[in-house]
This record gives C-alpha cells, structure tokens and sequence, in this order.
C-alpha cells in the first residue's frame, strides 16, 4: 500500500559555521527529512545527519554568485514538500536573523503547507565569542546591535550612523564591501579609536580575524587580505577578548611614547 504524502517544511538553523555548533533538534528534524535544501556556509558534514536516502539540494548564495534566487528557493520548497513529503531547510545561523526564513515562511503557508521552525546559534554572538570577545560586559558594554550593513537597496544601512552614536557593541554582518562606508560613519561620531575586529569564517578551520581601531582597521583588512563572509565587531568589549589584548597593549605602549 503507497503511504500518502504529507508535505510539511522545517526551517533549520544550522548555527554559525562549527558543525558541532548545531543544535540536538536540528539534527533529529534532520534525521527525519525527506529532503534538505541547504546553502553555501552550510558545513556539508551535517547532511550526513539526513537519511541516505534523503534528496540534498544545493540552494547556496555568496556574494556575486548568485547561484538561486530567492523566489526559486521558496517554489522549491513547496515543489518538494508536496512531491516528497518533510523538507528541511537548512539555514546558516539563525533563519530569523537576516536569514529571510520569515519570507521562506510566509510564501510556503501561503500553499497550506504546515511549517516549523527551529532556532540556530546566531552568528552574531558565536563568532565574536570564538576569538573571546564578549558582546556586552558589565562595566562595558550594556547593550549590543545586530545590523546589516546592507539594506535591500544595496544602501548602507542607516542605523549604523544611529549605533555608532551610541556606547553599545555594535555587531554588522555582510559589511566587508561597505567597510569604508563604516568607518567613516564612526569618524563622523568621533569614534577613530574606537576598537574593531573582523573576523572571516567565524568558527570554522578556516577562521581568520584582524583587530584595530576605526582609524586603521581599513589598512589592517587590507594587509590581511580578510574578505567574506566576514563579521564586524565594534565596541570597547573588543579589547576585552583575551585573544586580542596583545594588540591593544601594543596601541597603548605606542601612544603613550607619542
């Protein structure tokens, strides 16, 4: 007897890059998928955690290759689910922190097709926190900001001028291409030594980071060849990070001699 189908699609966040870094219900909504639909940052080791027999396709998107569109991301969910039965979506991250999992929601309820969700680790707060930088510290830091730099229009987001007033950590993701635009944001505050780390495929093997000031961290990106996918850390919690301090008690002796 052919068993009936019944679609259903759960958005997975896979966490920030460290395959350990998933969660224990990401990997049971994995256990049971009858297809995953997974992007570019997703280590593919988790695709072992899906059945063999279970469909994979690649739906990935980096900066200037993109490889599928986000309206042909949404009908293959729905295609899938009504074909095959449970699709997983797997997210780097968290899907609900600019992972548009709302819009990848909104367009697969619209067919009647039952949803859920499930949580990732936001890079926002794992990647500075793999090089041990705390985004709020008490005595510090009492807020912190999530912003993308770019907005839908290719714009620089405005809330970056809006934070860099501020005393919060400032967390800026997808920035790497409007960095200039950033630094001068924070200039503007009279924010040049202000410290800044980014860091490139946070908690990954492939993990690099450069730290420094507003007034140099463009420089120092440079000579570091740092790139995306790469976040950025602004605030004072920075020298607090244990694998930074070298750096700035190296700026500290070179002021003071000045």
């Amino acid at each position: 007897m052919i068993q009936a189908i019944k679609p259903k699609v759960t958005l997975v966040g896979a966490g920030p890059g460290d395959p350990e870094l998933i969660t224990l219900k990401a990997v049971l909504a994995l256990n049971k998928a009858d297809v995953v639909l997974y992007d570019a940052l997703i280590d593919k080791s988790l695709l072992k955690h899906a059945p063999t027999q279970a469909i994979k396709i690649f739906v990935g998107k980096r900066v200037g290759k993109h490889s599928c569109p986000q309206e042909e991301t949404n009908r293959l969910c729905v295609e899938n689910a009504l074909k095959h039965g449970h699709v997983v979506r797997l997210k780097g991250g968290d899907p609900f922190v600019f992972g548009r999992g709302a819009e990848e929601i909104d367009f697969i309820e619209a067919f009647g097709i039952p949803t859920e969700v499930v949580p990732g680790i936001t890079s926002a707060v794992a990647v500075p926190a793999s090089v041990g930088i705390p985004v709020t510290k008490r005595g510090i830091s009492e807020s912190f900001w999530v912003i993308t730099a770019t907005t839908s229009s290719g714009e620089l987001s405005r809330d970056i001028a809006i934070a860099a007033q501020s005393t919060a950590t400032v967390v800026i993701l997808m920035g790497t291409k409007k960095l200039p635009a950033i630094v001068k944001a924070f200039l503007q505050a009279g924010k040049s030594d202000l410290p800044v780390a980014i860091i490139q495929n946070g908690t990954t093997k492939e993990e690099r980071y450069v730290a420094g000031t507003i007034q140099d961290i463009q420089s120092k990106a440079a000579q570091s060849n740092i790139a995306a996918p790469a976040i950025i850390i602004v605030g004072e919690v920075v020298r607090e990070s244990y694998n930074l301090k070298e750096i700035f008690e190296d700026v500290v002796k070179i002021s003071s001699r000045v």
